[in-house]
């Protein structure tokens, strides 16, 4: 499900669909074609939004401007937008719960997109969560493969997954129905799901391990292959709406970022990942399996261009946001170590672009 949020009633603006260049005008707006943008424009990960929304809030408050435009597209489609070309049509930050992969390096360079700035932001978990009043999870994550997986390893191929309930997966699991609601494709939450849940779990699989080490292309198509009997169901982009199903829908499990799951535990609980709950501390340290880096990419062409974007930039990855006691801990993020976290501000101070991904 795709929401944008526009802080503050800024006036809207019209967009030309292609075909523009970044240029500076006399009043800083980015320009070209037949548009103009008087605002900055964040696109992408749903597990960012909050993070994002809130910093925009923050910047137009202290500085009086015009607050920043933030939309939830996936980390794919913002990634995908960011990528598409210059100009006052396309979003000054990408927002993602993932690292941008070199096929999107690439796309961006074929674009017109250079001197990428990346931006570690902090990190961030994926939980199973299920209502409050549901039976406790404790899973493992050949149990989340073995329960989710379109096919399963059987004799000297595949065969599908027919596992009804989580009982049947393992002894143990709840003896309920395998539901589960999660994002869809263009999520950096599915990709993190699907790489750190899916993946690892299949890794588990005698069977599977084999596979990897003789086609490790098949494995990947067949490890990350989600059910499409029913037992998953992409519930869209908003991972609200996801915690509502769950308050409605009691047999369900939800797959989103520990920052919902911060903000809704008086509805819903974690489920532990091989003997870990997800917490500030075991997803900043590691231990936590499915702990993932949450990041920002910003189009340096662009600082200095659109008006206030130089001091979002800042101020997202201030020790007043992003380090430890900062605000945006109050919505989930969890901070990244000091080392790293000064190195991040050098970075934006310095909009020193990135290299290409090496996958």
């Amino acid at each position: 499900m795709r929401f944008t949020t526009l802080l503050l009633a800024a006036s809207a603006v019209a967009l030309t669909a292609c075909g523009q260049q970044t240029s500076g005008k006399a009043d800083g707006q980015v320009s070209g074609g037949g548009g103009a943008r008087n605002q900055v424009w964040a696109a992408g990960s749903s597990t960012v939004f909050p993070f994002a929304t809130r910093v925009a809030e923050t910047v137009a408050r202290t500085t009086g401007g015009t607050a920043a435009k933030v939309e939830s597209l996936g980390t794919g489609g913002g990634i995908k937008l960011f990528c598409s070309g210059t100009g006052a049509s396309y979003p000054d930050v990408a927002t993602a719960s993932r690292a941008m992969k070199k096929s999107e390096w690439d796309a961006c360079q074929a674009a017109g997109v250079t001197d990428i700035v990346e931006l570690k932001i902090g990190f961030d978990g994926i939980v199973l969560a299920n209502a409050k009043a549901s039976p406790t999870f404790a899973i493992t994550r050949e149990q989340i493969y073995r329960a989710l997986a379109a096919e399963l390893p059987q004799g000297s191929g595949f065969a599908p997954n027919t596992a009804a309930t989580w009982s049947a997966v393992a002894p143990g699991l709840p003896n309920q129905r395998i539901l589960a609601y999660g994002p869809p494709p263009t999520s950096g939450t599915r990709d993190a799901f699907i790489e750190l849940g899916m993946e690892k779990g299949a890794e588990k699989v005698a069977a599977m391990a084999a596979l990897k080490s003789s086609n490790e292309a098949q494995f990947k198509e067949k490890a990350h292959t989600l059910r499409r009997d029913g037992a998953w169901v992409d519930a869209g982009e908003n991972d609200n709406a996801i915690v509502q199903t769950l308050e409605k829908t009691p047999n369900a499990i939800g797959v989103f970022g520990y920052s919902f799951l911060e903000n809704n535990m008086d509805k819903v609980k974690a489920a532990t990942v091989e003997g870990v709950a997800p917490s500030f501390e075991t997803i900043s340290n590691g231990s936590y399996p499915l702990s993932r880096s949450l990041y920002i990419y910003v189009k340096k062409a662009n600082v200095g261009v659109t008006p206030g974007l130089r001091e979002y930039v800042t101020a997202f990855v201030s020790d007043a946001a992003a380090g430890r006691g900062g605000y945006l801990q109050q919505r989930g993020l969890i901070a990244l170590p000091e080392a790293e976290h000064a190195t991040i501000k050098a970075t934006a101070q310095a909009l020193t672009p990135m290299a290409a991904p090496a996958n």
